[in-house]
């Protein structure tokens, strides 16, 4: 296992992936009830058609850095995104989980259309970075394998996050990480070793910050943790709860209470 053995990111790998989770979460939605969508997900506070609604609306934002990035113009901001998220939000349940769908196929569309010169030449200055077509989709591919398991793990306690995205996704956890992670009272140091990918990261918590950076080895770590990739990305992301926690996740010098504190969820 080496730091290193890192997934090529390219667009048509990251659309292939974003197909599969669109059709994935089609076929968990699509046979619910009004009452089952009205029903809660694994969010707090939201419903299955709300987690569905947070896709659809990111389905139109995205498509919005999609032009943007093409023309040339500066990445929209909040106030394009206010009159998207109210047009969502007032949207009934089973529209909701309607809508998105057909949201989502809209924006996939809308990709696969892309000239070989547009998708090469696209390039974004998003939240602070230069994104390239493939980064950018990554981040959409992210929030949308997360919350179609938010939907699937309250139907089916078992579920698990698709292995494709998992394997795009585990790359971009350093960036996650020190954007989502909060400190801790007592810092520590961890040798993080991930399975299907094999990745290693040192997780470094302070009392004012998270830091997860590739690794090579343990170096002077002063704790370990060892579970599956598809585990630590929800880790990561605030979702790796006791009751979801796979039984290969082995902690020694730090208590999985901390960890999840530290990354409280997004």
């Amino acid at each position: 296992m080496t730091a290193a053995a890192s997934v090529e990111i390219s667009f048509a790998s990251v659309l292939a992936a974003l197909r599969h989770s669109h059709d994935r979460l089609a076929a968990i939605v699509t046979p619910l009830t009004a009452d089952q969508v009205s029903g809660p997900s694994y969010d707090d506070d939201w419903t299955i058609a709300q987690v569905a609604s947070h896709l659809g609306s990111g389905a139109e934002v995205f498509d919005l850095f999609v032009g943007t990035g093409l023309r040339r113009e500066p990445a929209p901001g909040i106030e394009q995104f206010h009159p998207i998220w109210d047009t969502w939000n007032a949207k009934s349940a089973p529209d909701q989980v309607r809508d998105t769908l057909q949201a989502d196929a809209a924006f996939l569309a809308h990709l696969a259309a892309l000239t070989p010169g547009e998708q090469e030449s696209w390039q974004l200055d998003l939240f602070g970075t230069q994104q390239s077509l493939a980064g950018m989709l990554r981040m959409r591919l992210s929030e949308h394998a997360i919350h179609t398991w938010d939907i699937a793990v309250a139907l089916d306690p078992s579920a698990t996050v698709a292995g494709d995205a998992v394997a795009l996704i585990i790359d971009s956890l350093p960036g996650m990480a020190g954007r989502a992670g909060k400190g801790t009272p007592e810092p520590v140091s961890v040798h993080v070793t991930a399975a299907d990918p094999d990745r290693e990261f040192l997780l470094e918590l302070t009392t004012e910050h998270a830091r997860l950076a590739p690794a090579a080895g343990p170096g002077d770590a002063a704790a370990s943790l060892r579970l599956p990739a598809e585990a630590l990305i929800r880790l990561i992301y605030g979702r790796l709860d006791p009751d979801h926690a796979p039984a290969a996740t082995e902690a020694a010098g730090v208590d999985l209470g901390t960890l999840r504190r530290s990354f409280p969820g997004i």
